[in-house]
């Protein structure tokens, strides 16, 4: 059973160590008040003016400084390796659903990691906010309004599959892989619905999260 070192009924704004825009924060946190940091997020949330109510992580990043700006009592350190800090805040932080940011942009290796983590946990609803997009592992069934001709992109972790309605291009038929045929650059023609098998990521420009967050069941 995982054990929780914080608990929430709503949603909570996890901070990562990455590039963050200040109105993606404050957008994120109006969604998901709780703010909890990743290690180094939490020099990030100090620089940006706000208090974490908790870090968590392996504390190989956050500064002697931003430590005792935080205090010990919001330090939980996790010293295994065999996770992201990322990772680790979605084990050992409970919530309805969690918004991420700062976990993309500064390297490309985190980037990764993070998506990796991303596709991996079907038990949590995860949005990541990126310089420019959304990025959210795809349940079973999605129905999305979006303008036409919007970008949105499917990028698989694993082997995948699916129909699809609203969609420039049809996925029908296609089979996914990491390493062969991928979804980018799709276009919207209409209402969409996608139903979809295997570890999909799908991503939408950044400014549809609180369309994602409610076609996702979260609002």
């Amino acid at each position: 059973m995982e054990r929780h070192i914080v608990q929430y009924h709503g949603g909570v704004t996890l901070l990562g160590g990455g590039a963050v825009e200040a109105a993606d924060l404050h957008a994120a946190l109006a969604l998901a008040p709780a703010l909890v940091a990743a290690d180094g997020g939490g020099d990030r949330a100090l620089a940006l003016g706000l208090m974490p109510e908790a870090v968590i992580g392996d504390m190989d990043s956050l500064s002697p400084a931003g430590a005792a700006a935080i205090g010990p009592e919001r330090l939980h350190r996790i010293a295994e390796q065999d996770s992201t800090d990322f990772g680790k805040c979605l084990t050992h932080v409970g919530a309805r659903f969690y918004i991420g940011l700062g976990f993309t942009g500064l390297r490309l290796d985190h980037t990764l990691a993070a998506l990796s983590d991303l596709a991996q946990r079907p038990d949590r609803a995860v949005v990541l906010i990126a310089e420019d997009e959304l990025i959210f592992r795809a349940p079973p069934e999605i129905a999305l309004d979006l303008p036409l001709g919007e970008r949105l992109s499917l990028f698989p972790f694993g082997p995948a599959s699916g129909t699809a309605e609203g969609l420039r291009w049809p996925i029908e038929g296609l089979n996914f892989t990491p390493a062969g045929r991928v979804g980018t650059s799709n276009e919207v023609s209409g209402p969409v619905r996608l139903c979809l098998a295997g570890e999909m990521l799908v991503l939408l420009p950044k400014r549809h999260l609180a369309a994602v967050l409610a076609a996702l069941g979260l609002r």
